[in-house]
């Protein structure tokens, strides 16, 4: 496990993050696609963190390109579904690296799927060395296996790499409720969670394969909104943004 820091008011807690980010917090206000505007302000903040000595890698979802779960009710085959979405998601990374490179950070996009004109095959050992160097690091692609979400990747990269801690910025919700907040005013928000409550109740923190690989390898999450005023760089510093699911008190 990396080095964790003493946290201080306005300095990071942490020195190593894999930060999630959904395809449908790329859309911003938007119904499909890719706001420009809103990969701008991560972008910034994600300078802002690396620029603090934080070590960023960052995995993407597609959903705001394709959803393989509409594809396959719609007849398609799943594995199919799921390689298009992987494909969205190189897509997500490209544009994501070009929003980060324009503000000044050196990144590399690395894909668990072959795309060698466009991104760098996956490895642990040159991610860890990337992050190392000061680099933000794109994990595309998912896990590179249908019927695994970007959630898996992101609890999977996360302990292949040794973060803190997962970061799971959401599309305007703050946290994890116990129903869904967009439907139900009177939807009670979490503060903490154990990953054990996560699953008995079967909470939308992420796919219960995700939490179970967080759980067995102590992997805290936090989910906040990445709407949320300097939310990545308040998450990173220990603020008590949004719900944080760990081993409990």
């Amino acid at each position: 496990m990396s080095w964790v820091a003493t946290n201080k008011m306005g300095k990071p807690r942490y020195k190593r993050v894999l930060l999630k980010l959904s395809g449908e917090a790329l859309m911003g206000e938007g119904d499909f696609g890719i706001d420009t505007a809103t990969l701008a302000k991560i972008a910034e903040q994600v300078k802002h963190v690396i620029d603090e000595g934080v070590q960023v890698a960052i995995v993407v979802g597609g959903g705001n390109i394709w959803r393989g779960e509409r594809a396959e009710a719609e007849g398609m085959d799943r594995a199919t579904a799921d390689y298009a979405g992987m494909l969205a998601t190189i897509i997500n990374a490209l544009a994501l690296q070009d929003a980060l490179e324009r503000k000044g950070v050196v990144t590399r996009s690395q894909s668990a799927i072959s795309v060698q004109a466009v991104a760098e095959p996956y490895t642990q050992r040159r991610a860890i060395r990337h992050l190392e160097k000061g680099r933000a690091v794109i994990f595309a692609a998912g896990t590179g296996n249908p019927f695994m979400t970007t959630d898996t990747a992101a609890a999977l990269r996360g302990i292949e790499i040794h973060a803190d801690i997962l970061l799971m910025a959401k599309n305007k919700v703050d946290g994890v409720y116990d129903c869904d907040p967009l439907t139900n005013a009177a939807a009670k928000k979490y503060e903490r969670l154990s990953y054990l409550d996560a699953l008995k109740k079967r909470l939308e923190v992420m796919d219960s394969t995700a939490l179970s690989l967080c759980m067995d390898h102590h992997l805290p999450i936090r989910v906040f909104d990445l709407q949320g005023r300097d939310s990545i760089e308040r998450a990173v510093g220990g603020e008590e943004v949004g719900t944080i699911v760990d081993d409990g008190a």
